[in-house]
């Protein structure tokens, strides 16, 4: 079943219908876990956020059926309360962002970034940063990561640096470097392991370039940081690394 633009044939608008067919798969008691997963407690990252209790291939299930919302529809989803309707939206935008044409892309990358604060959960970031900020950016000027990387919000901090993923599938490391560069005296555990996912992903083409990088930074890197890097080294290696951080 899919969806097209205004109502549907019982006269329901999709995004309405949309969220109905989320809550035909959620679990009350998965909810209650996932949200301990999700740091939603107080003075947690995550605090605050509600979940339905989805599966991610059950979500991916609806995102399937209801792919052509509009993107008003889906900008209104960005901006719920339920993690899950903020994540089905994302998932959509981010299948449209690869199958659309310039001006379809060029809005979904407006609207990315202009509900920026709604993309305000770790994995809400992780499945859609790399392709449509990364993927949009890849031929443009790349200036908007820096100055994401100064905000004062984590999760455009984060975005910053897995928008670099788009780049590091493609052999190009320079933004990745730079930015976890620049990241190395942040407080935020989250972007420690962001960076340090990033330059794994880099050691897992070129270790020889990585380990230039870490024998110039290693030393002064968040540990978590640290340890997501060299985590795929041999461990005579990882050793070494570790020592001279310490």
């Amino acid at each position: 079943m899919s969806v097209d633009a205004g109502r549907n044939r019982n006269g329901a608008r999709p995004q309405l219908t949309a969220r109905r067919r989320l809550r035909e798969f959620a679990d009350r008691d998965r909810a209650v876990f996932i949200q301990g997963f999700f740091k939603t407690g107080p003075g947690q990252y995550g605090e605050g956020d509600q979940f339905l209790g989805l599966r991610v291939p059950d979500l991916r299930t609806v995102a399937r059926e209801f792919r052509s919302l509009p993107l008003s529809d889906l900008r209104n989803l960005l901006q719920s309360k339920w993690h899950e309707e903020r994540l089905l939206a994302l998932v959509i935008l981010v299948d449209r962002y690869e199958g659309g044409d310039d001006r379809e892309r060029d809005a979904i990358f407006k609207l990315y970034l202009g509900s920026a604060d709604c993309i305000n959960n770790w994995d809400l970031v992780d499945c859609s940063a790399p392709q449509i900020v990364g993927g949009h950016l890849a031929t443009r000027n790349r200036k908007l990561l820096y100055r994401l990387a100064k905000s004062k919000s984590v999760w455009e901090r984060r975005i910053a640096l897995l928008a670099t993923f788009h780049f590091i599938r493609q052999g190009e490391f320079d933004d990745s470097f730079a930015l976890a560069q620049s990241l190395l005296s942040d407080k935020h555990d989250l972007i420690h392991k962001a960076a340090g996912w990033m330059l794994r992903e880099i050691g897992k083409r070129d270790r020889k370039v990585l380990e230039e990088f870490l024998s110039k930074f290693g030393a002064r890197m968040p540990r978590t940081m640290l340890r997501y890097a060299i985590e795929r080294f041999p461990p005579a290696r990882r050793q070494r690394f570790l020592t001279k951080s310490s």
